[in-house]
């Protein structure tokens, strides 16, 4: 028990620490590649425009919840918005610690439950400095978190910024060799976040298993 509120501790830390970097990190916003429109209500995003793949191995992700908070946003697929959520008419917070990274969707991605997805675009995590929601970042995968969520399968692709600061690390691995814990923050987060009980952690899949899933999650895009 000791170890656990040690561990929720030190994950709050971090987590007071990702806000407070926003103005003072050199990496904020340099691995910005395009800035999306407004997400206010006043302004369209075209995601469909936004390839999700780049030429150089790279992948394409808009931020949807900033590091940090609590509030949960996502992008409708119909209006192009990234839109507040909600449960019934009352906007949607989660009752738990600021999100650990920028959480956001890969576009043109589409993963059928058949093939082990919701239906939906890819969710994926960047790690780093908080971003602004609505923008677009050139990201490198490095791997992918194995969940369930009420007994469906609800991965969540895991990336780093294309900064120098994250020029090393390429893999899991070398982001527990870089980054110690930041892989069991990032678990026990998504593990938490929800009611008890919602969300089974089933483990971490390399970053080839990762860009196997992106890749199939853009060709099914691609048929619709």
């Amino acid at each position: 028990m000791t170890n656990l509120y040690i561990l929720r501790f030190s994950y709050s830390l971090i987590s007071i620490a990702l806000i407070i970097c926003t103005s003072c990190s050199s990496d904020s916003g340099k691995n910005i590649s395009t800035v999306a429109a407004k997400d206010d209500g006043r302004e369209d995003i075209s995601y469909l425009d936004i390839s999700a793949v780049n030429p150089d191995g790279s992948v394409n992700m808009i931020i949807e919840i900033s590091a940090g908070t609590t509030a949960k946003y996502e992008m409708n697929k119909k209006t192009h918005r990234i839109v507040m959520d909600s449960i019934g008419e009352k906007p949607r917070y989660i009752n738990y610690l600021g999100y650990p990274g920028n959480y956001g969707m890969i576009p043109n991605t589409i993963l059928p439950k058949s093939v082990g997805g919701d239906g939906d675009p890819l969710d994926v995590l960047l790690l780093g400095v908080t971003q602004p929601r609505g923008t677009v970042h050139k990201v490198r995968i490095v791997g992918v978190m194995n969940l369930l969520d009420n007994g469906e399968q609800d991965d969540k692709i895991l990336a780093v910024p294309m900064t120098e600061k994250w020029s090393q690390v390429q893999s899991i691995e070398d982001l527990d060799h870089y980054f110690p814990g930041a892989r069991v923050i990032v678990a026990t987060f998504f593990t938490n976040y929800k009611a008890k009980g919602e969300m089974e952690f089933s483990g971490w899949g390399s970053r080839e298993e990762a860009m196997k899933v992106v890749n199939i999650a853009y060709d099914y895009s691609s048929k619709e």
